[in-house]
């Protein structure tokens, strides 16, 4: 591909997420006013709507991938884009309800380049809030009453319990040595913590566009690969990304001990780097120097290519998926523009 064709789908992107901000923040604003009005208060803090005293805050929740491929989903599939909006509210509801926990998990201090909920209202307030998010999506689907309400809540429920598998097996493997968790564990681990809630978007945008059941397995399918690349270049910029434009300290994950994709590809690489990233990871603490080191071991041990060519092979799977439950992928051109963006991200 060329570069121009790169610049046009990031466009194209970009327009997408401004229209699903668009629908979608007026429902979610909805949707969060039913909180009582602690609670609220955390989330709106949370979405970037509100400052920490309550006052209005330009501040603006999140990218909107999730509530876009749910939109473009249902699109792509020859449904009308309006019937999928309480899905999508639902599905950034749970987005955000783990965005709450894993901030508290990783002991996070900054998010959207500012202090996080739980630094902001303590670490109770912030936990029941996340909660509340989580009960508020699966009742925002559940009321809907549409004939595809219940299997839309059904399946978002399963997805919160694999979400919370994927994280409780990212906690486990902090407690594990460096050399202790394989390359397979830490994929599969990303694909519950990251890929099964995109690929519950794309099925949701599929059930709500009428698609029989291969339709939205397919769906679900491109979803979970997507996320997979999604999550590698996630962590890619965990490691490498620009403070300014990640809202989070350089090598974040690095000092936090993270055995994230590319590390751990790092770490099994069978390579002198991979000994010496091990080597690191055994320090309780890595302090600047380290966490340079680290970057740098990761890198020379093939941790950084390798991770960039499984997003483009996941991908590459995710589009076989798609072709399944779209054959002429002319209709799913907002769904392309998404897959271009998440490969090609750098915040």
């Amino acid at each position: 591909m060329t570069g121009t064709r790169h610049e046009g789908d990031g466009r194209d992107a970009v327009a997408l997420l401004d229209r699903t901000h668009a629908v979608v923040t007026p429902r979610l604003r909805a949707d969060l006013a039913t909180l009582p009005d602690p609670l609220r208060r955390v989330a709106m803090y949370h979405f970037g709507w509100e400052h920490a005293d309550g006052s209005p805050a330009a501040g603006r929740a999140g990218k909107a991938i999730r509530p876009a491929l749910v939109l473009a989903s249902a699109r792509a599939l020859g449904g009308d884009p309006a019937l999928a909006v309480r899905a999508a509210s639902a599905v950034e509801l749970v987005h955000n309800f783990t965005l709450l926990h894993d901030d508290i998990v990783d002991e996070d201090r900054t998010r959207r380049n500012r202090p996080t909920a739980w630094t902001v209202f303590g670490m109770p307030d912030a936990l029941v809030t996340g909660d509340a998010l989580h009960a508020l999506a699966l009742g925002v689907l559940a009321e809907g009453g549409d004939p595809v309400s219940a299997a839309a809540t059904a399946r978002l429920g399963a997805c919160v319990v694999e979400l919370c598998a994927g994280q409780q097996a990212d906690c486990a493997f902090e407690e594990r040595g460096p050399l202790d968790v394989s390359l397979q564990e830490c994929l599969a681990m990303a694909e519950a913590k990251t890929g099964a809630l995109l690929g519950c978007a794309c099925a949701l945008g599929a059930l709500y566009a009428g698609a029989g059941e291969a339709e939205v397995a397919a769906m679900d399918a491109f979803g979970r690969q997507a996320g997979l690349a999604f999550q590698l270049i996630d962590d890619l910029i965990g490691i490498w990304g620009d403070p300014e434009r990640t809202g989070k300290p350089a090598g974040a994950d690095l000092a936090a001990h993270k055995k994230s994709l590319p590390v751990v590809a790092a770490l099994t690489s069978g390579t002198d780097e991979g000994a010496e990233l091990a080597e690191l990871y055994r320090r309780p603490v890595l302090d600047d120097k380290d966490v340079a080191l680290a970057a740098e071991a990761v890198e020379r041990a093939g941790g950084r290519d390798w991770a960039q060519a499984e997003a483009a092979d996941r991908m590459a799977r995710a589009m076989h998926q798609l072709s399944h439950a779209v054959p002429d992928l002319g209709a799913a051109g907002e769904l392309l523009a998404l897959a271009e963006f998440v490969t090609r991200r750098t915040h």
